[in-house]
């Protein structure tokens, strides 16, 4: 079975492009593309999506007989799309938290006025919550078509 590096090398030059041609298409550096071809490095999965476009072959085919791409892909896949954004709604989520803990002894033994706290640490516990679980979500199906081919 060919390895990546050199399949993609064969799949380039199959469709006649050189290395700058690639690159172009894919809108990379043509060092990237000699690097892969020289079994330093991998493109990401967006990118190999993209490859496997050009080529006009699937993902399964540019894989097939390299573990270590696989492995990279599977890697790849447990990271968040967005992380800044997971990043706050985690905050949130915290902040929430604390914010009914700490109103929670309060609000025994003041007037219902009490309350507003409260429901704003829930509220944003909530929103944090809710958050998370979207980006968790959609980054585990943005994965999943290619990972359980």
């Amino acid at each position: 079975m060919d390895e990546f590096h050199t399949r993609i090398k064969e799949e380039r030059e199959r469709i006649g492009y050189t290395q700058n041609d690639l690159a172009d298409k894919l809108n990379i550096s043509r060092q990237s593309i000699s690097k892969w071809e020289r079994n330093i490095g991998y493109p990401n999965i967006e990118t190999l999506i993209e490859i496997s476009k050009v080529f006009d072959i699937t993902i399964d085919e540019l894989l097939k007989g390299d573990q270590t791409l696989k492995e990279k892909i599977i890697k790849d896949g447990k990271h968040l799309k967005y992380p800044k954004l997971k990043l706050f709604f985690d905050i949130l989520l915290i902040i929430g938290i604390v914010i009914v803990i700490i109103s929670a002894p309060i609000t025994l033994f003041l007037t219902p006025i009490a309350l507003i706290p409260g429901v704003n640490g829930i509220l944003m516990g909530l929103i944090g919550w809710v958050g998370i679980f979207s980006l968790l979500k959609d980054t585990l199906n943005m994965y999943s078509d290619f990972l359980f081919v």
